[in-house]
């Protein structure tokens, strides 16, 4: 099961053996496709080793339980047993994230909807759950946009996102998160719900070919926002690009220089376009981007009420908890699983 079957360790041995082949080559550094090849031998390598490190606990264990053995080392074995079974539950995630795009980079952004200050402060909660996550499972994010909240918390955020399965676990989220709470900011103390959009698309490289003609673009200029320092917020350097057929608006503020943020915005741009013109072809446009919904009363992917109770609940997967929290801390692991299993 573990080395043929389910997590197919052999054919996997395979196409690393050819990877090397070619990386080993003498040519392959002049490669156009060096980046993705490398990309995908990093991740073959730790699928490998994430499932020979578990068979070999596997094989061990076997051996140990064909012996004699005491009530002591039964109970070490019965304990590996609950790792080993974290572990494979792990592992079986991943075969689920065979999709197209589930193994790419990706760009997540987040709107704060209907509310006003406190939707603004409920997208700055969202930024931090997803970054605390990103940062403890070993994910590389960046900002490129951020647009402040006029008193508190963030309008809206774009960020990329790169790692192993990055839109394959995080596509899930894109919908609109609602938060019921006593607000900090009225000094009745009354409950408010907010919202807040998230909106997950998958990153592609460099040679896509797509092809935006500068009469389908307006490119606007203008001065960074924000706390910025340094010398960001005090030139013009920030763009704003928007595909005039599409209507799709992408920003980039985050380098000093004008011509970086264009690039940015540029490829981001690009990789929006693609998404769309791939799923138009293959008739799937709503898997990818979802169905488009108004941001506040009447459409929510997810629900985290803090009063009068405490549950966090996602209206697609069906998985509920009250650790509301644990969750805004970032601990969403168990969620995102769920999400990818439905």
């Amino acid at each position: 099961m573990i080395s043929g079957g389910l997590f197919d360790l052999d054919n996997k041995l395979k196409r690393k053996d050819e990877l090397d082949n070619i990386i080993n080559s003498s040519s392959f550094w002049n490669s156009s496709d060096r980046e993705l090849i490398l990309k995908e031998n990093n991740s073959l390598n730790d699928i490998i080793n994430r499932v020979m490190f578990v068979k070999n606990k596997i094989d061990s264990n076997l051996l140990i339980l064909e012996e004699k053995i005491d009530s002591e080392m039964f109970s070490l074995i019965d304990s590996e047993y609950e790792e080993i079974k974290v572990l494979v539950d792990k592992l079986r995630i991943d075969t689920y994230l065979s999709g197209e795009f589930d193994k790419n980079d990706c760009i997540l952004e987040i709107h704060s909807g209907a509310g006003g200050t406190e939707s603004c402060d409920w997208a700055m909660m969202l930024y931090r759950m997803y970054t605390r996550y990103l940062s403890k499972n070993g994910y590389k994010y960046e900002e490129v946009d951020k647009q402040p909240g006029e008193e508190v918390g963030i309008k809206s955020i774009l960020i990329n996102i790169s790692g192993n399965n990055a839109y394959g676990y995080l596509k899930g989220e894109r919908g609109v998160h609602r938060l019921v709470r006593i607000s900090p900011f009225d000094s009745g103390k009354r409950r408010h719900t907010s919202f807040a959009s998230v909106e997950v698309t998958p990153k592609f490289d460099n040679s896509i070919n797509i092809e935006i003609n500068e009469s389908d673009i307006r490119v606007d200029i203008y001065r960074s926002s924000g706390p910025g320092g340094q010398g960001v917020n005090t030139t013009d350097s920030a763009v704003r690009i928007t595909h005039l057929p599409t209507g799709i608006v992408v920003t980039c503020q985050n380098e000093r220089s004008q011509i970086r943020n264009r690039e940015t915005a540029m490829e981001i741009l690009k990789s929006k376009l693609y998404s769309i013109e791939v799923m138009k072809k293959n008739s799937q446009i709503n898997d990818l981007k979802g169905d488009q919904m108004t941001i506040g009363f009447g459409s929510a992917k997810r629900s985290y009420v803090m009063c009068p109770y405490t549950l966090v609940k996602d209206n697609e997967s069906g998985y509920e908890s009250s650790s509301v929290d644990k969750i805004l801390d970032g601990d969403i692991g168990e969620l995102l699983e769920k999400n990818i299993r439905r």
